[in-house]
């Protein structure tokens, strides 16, 4: 995620860091080139050329537009779904961490537990991305558990379920109250809750046939555009095709990256940060003092 401080004006015209510009300067170039050749084509009368009315590109485009925003508003819903969903997992970890902190009375237990919810933090982030993180577990957790966790092919529930296992041993030695054992299992449920609605998020796309819509009619706006201009235009309508194709290609290839909030590109969530703020709010709440610092953002980028 892009994090950095307001640019005037004048900045904004040539910031490309969390620009969508370097993701679609290729299609750029290649209507700026058609639009181009069009105009050649036009003033040379090697080619003759039918002109175009303008007025039906002006319904095209407006109805292009309105398509446009109702995906990326769809892909934004997405995206703060996601970003709502770990706020939660943030809460309820804090939350968990304060009870067991302060009503278990075995110490040792308490902050295995806490690690516990520190390692699952990580392997939902991980998964999440595609990606294996069994050694950031193994940090967090005993040998023996770790060995027996990283055996399944869901790492984060198999933490969940070894919290609550250890969690119903303890009621069951008569260490903690039915009560208190509710309550823990409340937050882990809940937890569960925020895994199964990313993972929702995760493996479930908008349609690909509404993504494949807009794609192609974007395409074929941008390339019979400069057929519409070039008679009222002249030379400028490659400025005025390259602007509109910047604003339609645009708007697709950003609801592309909101789409997948969870991935690594600019635009997305910074899970590898709020895993860190997770960290440091639980190992503080066990009273240690030394804590990882927050990840900053690298180059105006938050991971």
């Amino acid at each position: 995620m892009i994090v950095r401080p307001r640019p005037n004006s004048l900045q904004l015209f040539f910031i490309m860091r969390g620009s969508i510009v370097p993701h679609i300067a290729s299609r750029l170039l290649v209507i700026i080139a058609f639009s181009c050749l069009v105009v050649w084509l036009a003033r040379t009368n090697v080619i003759a050329l039918v002109g175009m009315p303008i007025a039906p590109f002006s319904f095209l485009g407006l109805a292009l537009s309105v398509f446009l925003g109702f995906r990326n508003n769809a892909c934004y819903d997405r995206w703060w779904e996601a970003r709502k969903q770990w706020g939660e997992l943030i809460v309820q970890a804090r939350s968990f961490a304060r009870e067991i902190r302060a009503l278990l009375p075995d110490a040792e237990s308490s902050r295995e537990q806490i690690h516990s919810l520190i390692a699952f933090a990580h392997a939902l982030a991980a998964s999440l991305r595609n990606i294996s993180d069994t050694a950031a577990i193994r940090i967090w957790l005993p040998a023996d558990r770790a060995d027996a966790i990283a055996r399944h092919k869901n790492l984060a529930d198999a933490i969940l379920r070894d919290i609550n296992q250890s969690l119903a041993e303890s009621l069951r030695a008569g260490q903690t109250s039915d009560i208190l054992y509710a309550n823990l299992v409340q937050h882990l449920n809940r937890l569960s809750g925020i895994q199964a609605s990313c993972e929702r998020i995760r493996n479930t796309p908008t349609p690909f046939a509404y993504s494949l819509l807009l794609h192609r009619t974007a395409w074929l706006f941008c390339l019979m555009l400069p057929f519409g201009l070039v008679d009222m235009a002249g030379l400028m309508t490659p400025v005025i095709v390259a602007i509109t194709a910047y604003t339609f290609f645009g708007l697709d290839a950003l609801g592309d990256e909101l789409e997948e909030p969870f991935g690594i590109t600019d635009n997305d969530l910074p899970l590898d940060a709020m895993v860190r703020t997770i960290e440091i709010d639980l190992l503080e709440a066990l009273g240690e003092r030394e804590l990882p610092l927050p990840l900053q953002p690298q180059g105006y980028r938050l991971q």
